[in-house]
């Protein structure tokens, strides 16, 4: 039976990029592997077909020589357009095709890619730490000093790891590589290296400080730059503050998350504070000034005017709080909350009972309620 063509086999036009060739062999070898298609036994004939393929296809020269005289170059007297000839029936060199996507394949499976001397340096964790704020900070901004938990640089070995800060030395099982291979009839299986754990690297005389991490456990006393105008959920992030590197990688980075406590005066709601102000009753039905408190500390006259009912909110521009990292300021808000008098006098209650009497139709909110409460009980009875 005739061999089909290389580029039908892989499913690409003739003419394809390099690039093109590479993507169009990695999605068939994923499609065709026999470990893939235990129940398909023409699967491992198709998976060598494209193995072939691939092996010419990749090579400029035989690419070339084949583009020219197809399958006759690697047949016979043809046999010098490819440099070295081919065995076109052997299902092409299998290890040279398949390693250069073997990684790219099953690089998630053993741990990723190697391809090279892995670093045996590792970089360190990142750290999260919640510090509470005063509303009053988040206003003005504030320097915090914090304590934190975590490790740093061993300095007896000067963070490598090794006794006397000496240089870890390849490894002798995987010379580096970090992984070790083993054939398995046409399959080469790459394993993590079990003797460095996939460092690379090996350390004969750990550092006694550490234990060969290149790290100690140890508490920092951090300061900390809270600018104004942070809220509840900002984040701070301080670089290289977290968790000290393995074997002198890098340290890790610190994230400050902010919560700002709740206030007995204030409520906030982004850049605008809200503050319930209570006035007597004389005061909201004659109209009054009343003094409110100001988040930076000052204080503020308010007009609250003849008959304001509670709920009535009146505007300080310029009174709120501060955006982040600049931006204006917001506003605060006041809202009255009229409140009745109680443990009256008898001489107040008099008083009241008489003001009832010569009482006239000047209660709006009131009138407007009832009005709509007939309204509803005439509805229910038609």
């Amino acid at each position: 039976m005739s061999k089909r063509d290389f580029y039908e086999v892989l499913g690409i036009k003739k003419g394809a990029s390099a690039e093109e060739i590479k993507k169009a062999y990695r999605v068939k070898a994923k499609e065709l592997h026999p470990d893939r298609n235990a129940d398909k036994p023409e699967a491992e004939s198709q998976f060598k077909e494209a193995n072939e393929a691939y092996d010419v296809l990749k090579d400029p020269e035989k690419k070339a020589a084949y583009d020219r005289y197809g399958h006759a170059a690697f047949e016979g007297g043809m046999g010098g357009g490819a440099r070295g000839g081919y065995g076109g029936g052997q299902g092409g060199d299998f290890n040279s095709a398949f390693s250069d996507v073997f990684e790219d394949l099953f690089g998630d499976f053993m741990g990723g890619r190697g391809g090279g001397q892995r670093s045996r340096a590792q970089r360190g964790s990142d750290l999260r730490y919640n510090l509470r704020v005063t509303l009053e900070e988040a206003f003005t901004g504030a320097q915090k000093s914090i304590n934190v938990p975590g490790s740093s640089a061993c300095g007896s070995c000067n963070g490598t790891g090794a006794e006397n800060g000496a240089e870890p030395q390849n490894c002798p099982t995987c010379a580096g590589m970090g992984k070790v291979r083993a054939q398995n009839g046409f399959f080469t299986v790459e394993r993590t290296c079990p003797t460095c754990n996939g460092q690379g690297q090996v350390i004969k005389n750990p550092c006694k400080s550490c234990g060969g991490a290149g790290r100690i456990e140890k508490d920092r006393t951090l300061s900390v730059n809270i600018p104004a105008g942070v809220e509840t959920g900002t984040r701070i992030r301080l670089s290289g503050e977290g968790e000290a590197g393995l074997r002198g990688g890098p340290s890790g980075d610190l994230y400050i998350f902010i919560e700002v406590r709740e206030h007995a005066i204030f409520q906030r709601d982004g850049g605008v504070l809200f503050c319930r102000v209570p006035v007597s009753l004389v005061a909201a039905a004659l109209g009054s000034d009343v003094e409110v408190p100001t988040i930076d500390g000052g204080r503020s006259r308010v007009k609250v005017p003849a008959g304001s009912q509670s709920g009535r909110q009146m505007r300080l521009r310029g009174k709120g709080m501060p955006a982040l990292r600049g931006g204006g300021v917001g506003d605060m808000v006041i809202e009255l909350a009229v409140e009745t008098p109680v443990n009256l006098t008898s001489k107040q209650k008099e008083l009241l009972r008489e003001f009832e009497k010569i009482e006239v139709d000047n209660n709006p909110e009131g009138a407007s309620f009832f009005k709509k409460v007939k309204t509803f009980w005439d509805g229910m009875k038609t």
